[in-house]
């Protein structure tokens, strides 16, 4: 046996294997990134959340991913920590489901996704599948590493070295599953970690009694990697992995203790140790899905015990401004900072946008309360901005970083603006939903959803061109812009259709149906707007649309 040539083919598979699942990840999330957002952040109730959490993994095959989306939400307030933590478990479910899904041979959909997804990527014309291409081409992907991992692992069976091995750390079952926690953690993915060890199992390298602590170890090791990555996220985002982690630390240690008094394990179901493995996965998430959705309230009074509000948090966490004052005479590096800055107000007003809509569904105090904090936020940014740029323009600049400080206050105007649309507009109408104003009709309240998606989007392409001043992003909001404008349009005839019809949802909720809609249309022109200059400078914008005169 050639064991340099099998350690990198391993490891090459390995990487392909990690590199298949963030390419599935990233077409999902730019392909239906919104609809992924809206369906984390209007959990409702625990169950609901669970089930919501568990196709949303299903979706990214990441429950790491669907962890960090609902931290995102904590923190704005519009979502509860006990239903945060159902959401969580839920998406650790999906993320045992996919790995089912996996363990079945299917190496002839390999080829079939590759060749089908890669020129849908390659040749689609429209950016949604263009995405999707890219997801189906990382699961056809992830198939064949399955594949060359089975692959570099024939002559590791044939060898009577690596065996040896592992027999020798399977005495000591907890260094195993330890060991196995760790290394889920290295590789950020628990679904890669779960199918290198059953493709090892299924070539026989892994027997029962080593395979159920290295399962145990990965579903803990699995709740590490996003209380790692939310290590610097306000208190109100580390909780829920955190409680995440004691779920799944408490059923871990309860399952081991079981294997450590020598209980046989033969009842799992499955022909082979790897199917007898990965039911023992699906059949762990299962339980721990039932067991956490009668006790994540007391589980979120756990956490805030171990996560209080620390006194002077808030001055740790806090924002630390770039607008460095020492910088004024040096416009170069002044305007960069202002710049800097500008896209922190980007990143505020996506943060109060996208949540709203759930809050003015399911609205609590609480949440509007955070909705108007950002907003303050918004303010106080756009203030120090407007004053930053004018005491640099008091200095000597060129003529182009002259144009580069009047875009940046005219983009910082419109993102506050836009911020004053919500809070003044959208946040009023989740007070008057608190006062018990009437529901809207289902056919409405898809309507705003989606009018909500495609506003949300645009501002998140706004954020992007302050980033990257690229064409293409500038002509993706225009071109966005006109989607929101037809279904602005189609919302008010179908909202007129519905009174005249005499929907008594509709009628009830007709001016909060109207105030939404031209909300959402306001902020969509303002950071609209902040394409416009770029458009300019490649000749791509009318200045009118109107026909010029004979």
């Amino acid at each position: 046996m050639n064991l340099p040539a099998v350690a990198l083919e391993l490891a090459a598979a390995t990487v392909l294997l990690l590199y298949a699942v963030s390419l599935v990840k990233k077409g999902v999330e730019t392909a239906w990134g919104d609809l992924v957002a809206r369906t984390v952040g209007g959990a409702g109730g625990r169950p609901r959340a669970a089930v919501c959490g568990c196709l949303v993994a299903i979706a990214l095959q990441s429950s790491t991913a669907v962890a960090m989306l609902a931290a995102g939400f904590a923190i704005s307030g519009a979502l509860a920590l006990d239903v945060g933590l159902a959401v969580l478990l839920g998406a650790d479910l999906g993320s045992a489901l996919v790995v089912k899904i996996l363990s079945f041979d299917l190496h002839w959909l390999g080829p079939l996704l590759i060749a089908g997804g890669g020129l849908l990527h390659l040749k689609a014309h429209t950016r949604k599948a263009v995405e999707a291409g890219r997801a189906v081409l990382g699961i056809g992907l992830l198939l064949l590493s399955l594949q060359m991992i089975g692959h570099a692992t024939l002559p590791l069976a044939q060898s009577p070295l690596l065996p040896s091995a592992i027999a020798f750390i399977g005495k000591d079952a907890l260094t195993v599953m330890i060991l196995a926690a760790f290394f889920t953690w290295a590789l950020h993915s628990s679904v890669a970690a779960i199918l290198l060890i059953l493709t090892f199992a299924a070539k026989g390298l892994v027997p029962l009694d080593v395979g159920i602590p290295l399962i145990l170890g990965v579903n803990l090791g699995g709740g590490l990697i996003a209380l790692w990555l939310t290590r610097g996220l306000p208190v109100e985002g580390r909780r829920l992995p955190l409680g995440n982690l004691l779920f799944r630390a408490v059923f871990s240690a309860m399952i081991f203790a079981v294997f450590l008094l020598h209980a046989r394990f033969d009842w799992l179901p499955g022909g082979t140790v790897a199917a007898k493995l990965v039911n023992l996965h699906l059949l762990f998430n299962a339980a721990l899905v039932l067991i956490g959705l009668l006790s994540c309230g007391l589980m979120a009074r756990f956490v805030r015990l171990l996560a209080p509000e620390a006194t002077g948090e808030s001055d740790l966490t806090a924002h630390a401004s770039a607008l460095d004052r020492a910088l004024i005479d040096k416009p170069a590096q002044a305007l960069a900072a202002a710049a800097r800055e500008v896209l922190h107000m980007g990143n505020l007003t996506t943060r109060v946008l996208e949540p709203v809509m759930t809050v003015i569904q399911s609205p609590t105090p609480e949440a509007v309360k955070a909705l108007r904090r950002i907003d303050g936020d918004i303010h106080r940014a756009h203030s120090e901005i407007k004053l930053y740029i004018a005491a640099v323009n008091r200095g000597v600049l060129t003529d182009e970083q002259s144009r580069r400080g009047i875009e940046l206050t005219e983009a910082a105007i419109h993102l506050e603006y836009a911020g004053d649309v919500v809070a003044k507009s959208l946040l009023q109408i989740a007070e008057e939903r608190l006062a018990g104003a009437g529901a809207f009709s289902l056919e409405g309240w898809r309507e705003l959803m989606l009018l909500h998606a495609a506003v949300f989007s645009n501002v998140r392409l706004a954020a992007n061109l302050l980033v990257s001043p690229d064409p293409i992003i500038a002509r993706e909001m225009v071109r966005q812009k006109e989607h929101v404008r037809r279904l602005v349009d189609d919302s008010s005839k179908s909202h007129l259709e519905r009174l005249r019809q005499g929907i008594a949802a509709s009628i009830q909720s007709s001016d909060m149906h109207l105030e939404i809609v031209r909300a959402l249309k306001e902020v969509n022109s303002l950071v609209t707007t902040m394409a416009y200059p770029r458009l300019r400078e490649t000749g791509d914008l009318l200045e009118s649309r109107l026909i010029p005169a004979a």
